[in-house]
């Protein structure tokens, strides 16, 4: 007799889809580039009109791309994909875009990321944006700086600021994001987390979010929902050396809710930026029905238990629907 984990394994690989071709019209970005392809993600970029106002689309084929990516702001929407046998996870991703810059040799964050996507209505799937840098400097791995962005089963992986969301409405979906440090900031940025496993390293503290929102008029807010927080892969994590967040200014404005969340996380859930500097005034840090020896304790004073969760139009808007690919939510 077939058992119903097995019935319900079988559905899921039926429900598998695999995207190990360029959907029609797409620029091909490969390391072993044929005729009419590319062999570094920048030069398919660059190809691309700013001007056109029809979709555009980079199909990546296998491998790794050691070099940084700028997508500046264009007309058109544009769609990248990544070489995959299971584009409902990142876990089969074979594509990984690389570089170790750092704000010891460049001017601000923006310019460390691995991918600075300037262009709204832009979509990323099934790609590993990875800045090695590794600890004592800002080091991303993305600078999502436009409205109006989508992360599909994309790995982020980076040490200080992996994920810069800085402008506009951004979602982030069955997604890895790994990092120490405040290695999800930002200032402006609506950004919507969902079912994405947020994964940290070995360290003496650290903390996930670190919002910059600085006034009550800001419209940033970030809400991470139906994810997982635990030790990333191999390295061990002390039981409560982290904290959900601190707030980069003093209206920072961050709620988990649904989230499991380990040991890890400190039963004071959130810190202050320093103690010099707590920037606590007027900041909202919340949770809702979240689960894990990681969600209990005795949270700091500054934050609040939600009587009920936040639903995605109060984040990204009732429009939502129009740029957001749903079947990635939860």
């Amino acid at each position: 007799m077939v058992s119903f984990l097995s019935l319900l394994s079988l559905a899921t690989v039926a429900l598998a889809a695999s995207r190990t071709s360029a959907p029609s019209g797409c620029l091909v970005v490969s390391k072993t580039a044929a005729s009419n392809q590319y062999k570094t993600v920048q030069a398919a970029v660059n190809a691309l009109s700013t001007s056109d106002t029809a979709a555009q689309c980079i199909f990546i084929n296998q491998g790794t791309y050691n070099e940084q990516v700028y997508v500046p702001a264009r007309k058109a929407a544009l769609t990248v994909y990544g070489y995959t046998t299971n584009t409902n996870s990142y876990a089969s991703n074979t594509v990984t875009i690389t570089q170790g810059k750092s704000q010891n040799d460049s001017p601000n964050n923006d310019q460390t990321a691995t991918l600075r996507a300037w262009a709204a209505n832009m979509k990323v799937y099934n790609i590993n944006l990875v800045n090695t840098r590794g600890s004592g400097s800002q080091a991303l791995a993305v600078s999502a700086s436009a409205d109006k962005q989508g992360y599909y089963g994309v790995q982020f992986k980076g040490f200080q600021d992996t994920i810069l969301a800085e402008t506009g409405a951004q979602v982030y979906a069955k997604c890895l994001i790994q990092g120490a440090t405040d290695f999800i900031f930002g200032q402006k940025a609506t950004a919507w987390f969902d079912g994405v496993d947020i994964r940290v390293l070995s360290t003496s503290t650290g903390w996930v979010t670190a919002n910059g929102r600085d006034s009550s008029s800001n419209p940033s807010y970030y809400v991470i929902n139906r994810s997982t927080i635990a030790a990333a892969s191999g390295q061990s994590v002390k039981a409560g050396t982290y904290y959900l967040g601190r707030p980069w200014r003093s209206y920072a404005r961050v709620i988990f809710q649904y989230t499991s969340m380990s040991n890890v996380i400190n039963g004071a859930g959130w810190a202050t930026w320093t103690v010099a500097e707590p920037n606590t005034s007027n900041v909202y840090f919340g949770e809702y029905s979240n689960s894990g020896n990681g969600a209990s304790g005795s949270r700091a004073s500054f934050s609040k238990k939600l009587s009920s969760a936040v639903n995605i139009e109060s984040v990204l808007g009732s429009g939502y629907k129009s740029w957001v690919d749903t079947s990635y939510l939860s």
